[in-house]
Formats: C-alpha cells, sequence, structure tokens
C-alpha cells in the first residue's frame, strides 16, 4: 500500500511587488487577514490534513515567516502564568506535531524553480504543494487536500491539481487545465489532458483555473528538471505539469466544491476582499465588523 502523505512544500519567495509598500520591509505572506497573517492560515491547513513535515520557500526579507512559527518559550510561559487561554489558544499552530524547514530561492526563478529546491527534502516521497499566498476557504478547509490525497493514492497519480471555475474574461490570469469531458464533477478526480499558464485572452481552453493545491509524485522533479525557462526565464510549475501529461503520467484535476473557494492576496484588490470576507466571517470579532459595515452603509 502506498505511504501516508506526511511532507508538504510552501513556496512563499516571491517578491510582492504588486503590493508595494506595504511589502516593502515584509513578506506578502505575513500580511495579516483578520486575526493572523496568510501563512499561518495556509499551515493550520496543512496541518488538519496531518502533514506533519512542513517545508517553507522564502527569499531575502523573509525571515519574519521563520520567526513566526518558532516557538518562543518565554512568551508561552508569561500567557500561562497570566492565565490567558484564549491567546495561548490562537498560538496552538507553532505547539502542534509539526516540524519546519526552510531554504531560500537567491533569485526570482518561478514558482517551478522553487519548488524544485524541495527535491531533498521530498526525497523520493509523494508530497503537497501549498502556495503559500492563498487560502482555502470553508467549513473544513483542509477537505480538499484531505480528498486529493486519498485520490492520488488510490490512482497512483503523477499528480492530483486543485482547480476553480473563474469567469472567462479571468482566465488569461491564471494557469488553465483541460480535462476529459466538458463538465467535471466537483470533488472528484478528472483526468488531466493539458495546461498552460496564462492563455492569451480569449484563447483559453477552459475556465477551470489552478487553485494553488497540488499533490504530486516525485516525478514533477524530473519534470522540473526538464522544463526550460520562459522568456522571463522563469521555470513555470505549469510547464512541469505539462510535461508530465505528455510523457504519459497520469494527472487528475480536482474541482473545488461551491463551498470551497480560493483567495489569494497577488494584488491590493484581491487582498481586501479577502480580509473584508475572513473578517466579516470571524467567530470572534465578525458580528461587530458586520455591524459596523451595515451602519456606514447606512450613513451612505
Amino acid at each position: 500500500m502506498t505511504q501516508p502523505i506526511h511532507k508538504a512544500i510552501v513556496p512563499a519567495a516571491g517578491l510582492g511587488t504588486r503590493l508595494l509598500p506595504a511589502t516593502k520591509s515584509q513578506p506578502k505572506e505575513m500580511l495579516p487577514v483578520g486575526r493572523k497573517p496568510v501563512v499561518q492560515y495556509v499551515v493550520e491547513e496543512l496541518q488538519a490534513a496531518d502533514l506533519t513535515q512542513i517545508l517553507i520557500i522564502t527569499g531575502r526579507r523573509k525571515r519574519a515567516i521563520e520567526d513566526h512559527f518558532d516557538p518562543d518559550p518565554v512568551l508561552l510561559s508569561a500567557l500561562e502564568q497570566a492565565g490567558n487561554e484564549a491567546v495561548l489558544a490562537e498560538l496552538a499552530y507553532i505547539q502542534r506535531k509539526s516540524r519546519f524547514f526552510y531554504t531560500r530561492q537567491s533569485s526570482p526563478k518561478g514558482l517551478g524553480h522553487a519548488i524544485a529546491l524541495g527535491a531533498d527534502f521530498v526525497d523520493n516521497e509523494d508530497c503537497v504543494v501549498a502556495l503559500g499566498d492563498s487560502l482555502i476557504a470553508g467549513e473544513d478547509p483542509a477537505a480538499p487536500l484531505r480528498a486529493m490525497m486519498q485520490a492520488h493514492r488510490e490512482l497512483k497519480a503523477a499528480a492530483v491539481v486543485a482547480v476553480e471555475q473563474v469567469p472567462p474574461d479571468e482566465a488569461h490570469r491564471y494557469g488553465i487545465a483541460s480535462i476529459q469531458g466538458s463538465e467535471p464533477p466537483p470533488g472528484e478526480p478528472v483526468a488531466m489532458t493539458d495546461i498552460i499558464e496564462k492563455p492569451p485572452r480569449g484563447t483559453a481552453p477552459s475556465t477551470l483555473a489552478v487553485a494553488a493545491r497540488y499533490v504530486f509524485s516525485p516525478a514533477i522533479f524530473e519534470a522540473l528538471a526538464r522544463t526550460l525557462p520562459d522568456r522571463q526565464g522563469e521555470i513555470q510549475l505549469t510547464d512541469a505539469i505539462k510535461l508530465l501529461i505528455q510523457m504519459g503520467q497520469p494527472v487528475y484535476a480536482w474541482l473545488l466544491r461551491p463551498d470551497q473557494r480560493r483567495y489569494d492576496v497577488g494584488n491590493f484588490e484581491s487582498y481586501f476582499r479577502t480580509f473584508i470576507d475572513f473578517a466579516l466571517a470571524d467567530e470572534r470579532y465578525g458580528y461587530l465588523a458586520r455591524q459596523y459595515i451595515k451602519a456606514i452603509a447606512y450613513e451612505l
């Protein structure tokens, strides 16, 4: 039987130029969304999927990510002595049975290049990749990953890639997948026949956009090693997945269910939308946020 997957790679090395000046001295993955930084949501999702070894690919000016996941015995002791159980519960992400590893992508050579840096860490095992600037929202954010990992093992897949439906006029912004058949059922694996990175406007073969969560066999690292840089000199993960398909490897798309949604913080528009939605849904302060928005909307 295929061994359970317990390793995950979190690419978090992007420069965040579309979020300047907010990202001048802090990583975009550390921008707050509600009461937590973006990357904490990602890590908690991985922990809930029983992924216990997490490699975070960082870059220059990203030390704050390492500090955030580093246990702080002095802080924890002070909170315990003060009886501040609520705040201690909020710090549970650093007390779980997770081991964190870090490596640095010294220059921006693309998402595929960043993931390739994790080859030694993965050590010829299956692994998960979860982008550090993208969140999955839902009643159980880890549910898609758990289901994808199970399908990956059962199908002996080379890759299972989460996808979501996007409006046709936005398809040029994403990696777009082609599948067998016309309409994939949500929450089930469907064979992928092709994939293209950011197709020119009006040429996308579908509206199935890659949704920032992947399960890979070790074959992805061979494909990345054989993938040529694009015009910007970057190695694209999408191109490596395309190569897997061309090599005859079994690659599947996994459409998120309607109650599951991907958010990202790639630009200010998407960041503001993400922050507002998560703040309104916050179990502790969401009611106050909703009341405030109703009040200012009335004034307008």
